[in-house]
């Protein structure tokens, strides 16, 4: 099944793929900027989907949210699966196999990058990239840290939508695990630090998709 979605192109021949998931409420328009501050060469091709959940109080979404942490599973599990196959068709339809394919998200988007990076069936991404969202615990949904592709975690301190609390305990976790992680802290409430995106991610992102 499809999801509606933006396009940016690459500026020549796509040497990767890169797909952001927006947080909760937003659109696939959100983070339509936030693929020029990973890829400013534009060497990808950048892709930002929309969650394919209308709740309330309105936007799209990935999941019910009953408890930070642990997504609601009637909503969450299917989504995944959508999101799975939207995936697979996608490097099918583009020809970019999911080792040169970078998945990232904010909030909600985060937790979906963990899942379809680290869950069950799903095939090793070059990287991922969450930002100030965190590892989602579903009943019968494991999460495979061994072999995890590296990860860059962002995430602000004074956070008051979800915790700084889950991405200490998603870097600790993956680090546990022999994973290569590049973390920052931002003096930031629930948001995006574009200088971390920009100074530290796109070069760390670059040498992962030469």
């Amino acid at each position: 099944m499809s999801l509606v979605h933006v396009t940016r192109p690459a500026a020549g021949e796509p040497e990767g793929l890169l797909v952001l998931f927006h947080g909760r409420g937003a659109d696939e328009h959100d983070l339509v900027p936030v693929l020029d501050l990973l890829d400013p060469e534009r060497r990808l091709l950048g892709v930002t989907p929309g969650g394919p959940l209308a709740l309330p109080p309105g936007g799209r979404h990935w999941y019910v949210v009953k408890r930070v942490g642990f997504p609601d599973p009637d909503t969450f599990l299917p989504v995944f699966a959508q999101v799975s196959d939207w995936l697979d068709a996608l490097a099918r339809e583009t020809g970019i196999p999911a080792e040169r394919t970078a998945l990232g998200g904010f909030s909600q988007g985060a937790v979906l990058t963990y899942a379809l990076g680290l869950g069950p069936g799903r095939p090793r991404p070059a990287a991922l990239v969450p930002l100030s969202g965190f590892m989602p615990t579903v009943d019968g949904f494991p999460l495979e840290l061994t072999g995890a592709p590296p990860v860059a975690v962002g995430h602000g301190t004074y956070d008051d939508v979800i915790s700084v609390e889950f991405s200490r305990d998603a870097v600790a976790r993956l680090r546990a695990a022999g994973g290569d992680v590049l973390y920052r802290e931002s003096p930031y409430p629930h948001a995006i630090d574009p200088s971390f995106l920009r100074d530290e991610v796109a070069p760390w992102l670059a040498g992962l998709i030469p």
